[in-house]
């Protein structure tokens, strides 16, 4: 436990030595600077998004932010690929540290948590289905979730599977409406964009509450 204390405290000095040491802070808060950075790398600055949105996944930071950054730097579409891709390789990298790595010292901490308790109550329950209701439904926080998963007895390519594919279309969406906005600003068109989106994740939640009340699947 040690050992494994002391990696993540290494990992986390790490982290922080190499975003100070890259300027990633001040890069993020001008567009053109950071769309420049990016776009310096080539190819390679696909990957190095990906990594950096797996890091802030690892430490539970938010991923909507890096969705929109994604967006400005390679556009609405691109962005949300690499987003999906980021955000689906921190839930696993999570995961996979829940499961393997520190799932003791995860379960030291989040064991007696209350939203715990009720996505393992409900995967027991349920299985993959109620992993799919919570993935489209926000009512847990998704970074808690991917440490919450871990400590389970699901399958790990399950989990992968269907935490990529319920994703998807929150992370287009932010990542469209983030470009719209950057490219062309606040206008009439963006605010009914906007408008539909959200109808349209409205809609998207109320599906799996329907077949959840179907199936007598407890969610809430």
């Amino acid at each position: 436990k040690k050992v494994k204390i002391v990696s993540l405290i290494l990992i986390i000095i790490t982290v922080a030595v190499i975003v100070h040491k890259l300027g990633l802070v001040s890069k993020l808060k001008d567009v053109k600077l950071m769309q420049q950075w990016f776009k310096s790398f080539g190819a390679t600055g696909y990957l190095i998004y990906i990594g950096i949105y797996g890091l802030a996944s690892i430490f539970m930071l938010p991923g909507s932010i890096l969705t929109i950054v994604a967006a400005i730097a390679y556009g609405p579409i691109i962005g949300a690929i690499v987003a999906t891709l980021g955000a689906t390789c921190g839930a696993t990298l999570s995961f996979l540290i829940g499961k393997y790595f520190v799932k003791d010292i995860i379960k030291s901490m989040i064991g007696n948590n209350v939203l715990f308790k009720r996505i393992d109550n409900g995967f027991k329950k349920n299985g993959a289905s109620f992993l799919i209701l919570t993935r489209l439904v926000p009512i847990f926080p998704f970074n808690l979730q991917n440490y919450a998963y871990g400590l389970t007895s699901i399958k790990t390519s399950t989990y992968i599977l269907w935490t990529f594919i319920c994703i998807i279309p929150g992370i287009f969406i932010y990542a469209y409406m983030a470009g719209e906005i950057v490219l062309k600003g606040i206008t009439f068109n963006i605010l009914v964009k906007f408008t539909i989106a959200g109808i349209f994740l409205f809609i998207i939640s109320l599906i799996p509450k329907y077949i959840a009340k179907k199936r007598g699947i407890t969610i809430e």
